[in-house]
C-alpha cells in the first residue's frame, strides 16, 4: 500500500527532518559507490542528520563504521547505493528488521531503486524534509519441513535442478491440498516485488505491488498444457520432491543455495515483516515499467505528458 506523505517548508522554517540517523550501505566494491556515498554524507550532515556507515565499506570509507546491530538499533532510514541486487541485499539485512530503505541507482536497471546521482542533492533534501511516497512490500519466508532454519526472499524462491539440462520431479500442495505433479527444470515462486525480476524472465505476469498474491511459475514443464498461477498471499505454499536420481537446489533472491534430496519438502508463506520503500514524490509504477522495459518505446516524454 502506498501513503503519499509531504511537509512543506514556509519562509522563516527551520528544516523539518522526517529522519533524523540515516545508514548507509552497498554491497558493491566500486570507486562510484565510494564517492556517492561520501557526497551521501556531506548532503545529510550538512542538513544535520545523523549519518551512519554500514561495515559493508570496510576499508574504502574514511568514516566511522558502525555493526549491523547498532544500525538497527539508532538509523531510521537506510540508503542502499547500486543497483537492485543491493537493494534486495539491504532489504533482507535491514529492510527486514523494519528500516525503510531508499535505493540510489548505480545498476543498469535499477527497477528498485529510484535517486539517479545527477538529481542527488535536491532529491535527497526533499525526502528528509518529508516529500517521499511509502511503498510497503511483503517477504516470503522459506524453510525445509525437516530444519527449523528459516530464509527470507523479497522477490523470489526458486527450485531448480543442480545439473544443466536435467528435470526434476516435484509435488505442488497449496494450504495441504495436492495441486499437481510435475517434471520440469524447476519451480519460481515470487512477490509482486520479484514479479518484475527472474519470473519475468521466464514469462511471468508483471504484477501491481498493490496485488496481494504470490505467482507460481513452472520452468520448462514437460507439459503442454502449463501456465503460471497466481494465488492469494495468505496461502501456505509447499513443494515435496519425488525425483528419484536428479538432485535439487533451493535459492532465496540467487542467495542462499540449499541441497534438495528425495522426500524433502519445502514449505513457503508470507512473512509477518513487511519491507517499507521510499520514493520520491512523483514515483508511478506504470512510469517505471515504461522506463525499465522499454514499453511505448515509440513515445517521448513529451507526448506522454499529453496524454
Amino acid at each position: 500500500m502506498i501513503q503519499y506523505l509531504f511537509i512543506g517548508l514556509k519562509s522563516g522554517d527551520k528544516l523539518k527532518k522526517e529522519f533524523k540517523s540515516v545508514g548507509v550501505y552497498s554491497s558493491l566494491k566500486d570507486d562510484r559507490v565510494f564517492k556517492i556515498a561520501q557526497q551521501v554524507s556531506e548532503i545529510l550532515e550538512n542538513i544535520g542528520v545523523k549519518v551512519i556507515f554500514s561495515n559493508s565499506f570496510k576499508s574504502s570509507i574514511s568514516k566511522k563504521q558502525y555493526s549491523d546491530n547498532y544500525i538497527f538499533r539508532n538509523a531510521d532510514l537506510l540508503i542502499a547505493i547500486g543497483g537492485d541486487g543491493t537493494l534486495l541485499s539491504s532489504s533482507r539485512r535491514y529492510g527486514y528488521k523494519g528500516i525503510p530503505i531508499l535505493g540510489i541507482n548505480l545498476g543498469n536497471l535499477g527497477f528498485l531503486t529510484d535517486l539517479v546521482p545527477e538529481d542527488l542533492t535536491s532529491s535527497l533534501v526533499k525526502v528528509v524534509q518529508g516529500e517521499f511516497v511509502k511503498d510497503e512490500r511483503f517477504f516470503l519466508e522459506g524453510n525445509l519441513k525437516k530444519s527449523k532454519n528459516t530464509i527470507i526472499a523479497l522477490n523470489e524462491f526458486v527450485i531448480h535442478s543442480d545439473l544443466v539440462a536435467q528435470l526434476i520431479e516435484y509435488e505442488l500442495y497449496i494450504d495441504n491440498v495436492f495441486v499437481f505433479r510435475q517434471k520440469a527444470d524447476g519451480i519460481i515462486l515470487s512477490t509482486p516485488t520479484g514479479s518484475t525480476g527472474y519470473s519475468l524472465s521466464g514469462k511471468g505476469p508483471i504484477v501491481h505491488p498493490d496485488v496481494k498474491a504470490i505467482t507460481i511459475l513452472p520452468m520448462f514443464p514437460h507439459s503442454l498444457n502449463t501456465s503460471p498461477l497466481v494465488v492469494n498471499e495468505e496461502k501456505e505454499i509447499s513443494i515435496k520432491m519425488v525425483s528419484k536420481k536428479n538432485k535439487a537446489k533451493l535459492s532465496a533472491d540467487s542467495h542462499n543455495s540449499i541441497s534438495l534430496n528425495k522426500g524433502d519438502t519445502v514449505e513457503i508463506k508470507k512473512s509477518k515483516n513487511k519491507l517499507t520503500l521510499i520514493h520520491p514524490l512523483g514515483h508511478d509504477f506504470f512510469s517505471s515499467c515504461r522506463n525499465k522495459l522499454g514499453w511505448s518505446l515509440g513515445l517521448s516524454k513529451s507526448d506522454i505528458d499529453i496524454l
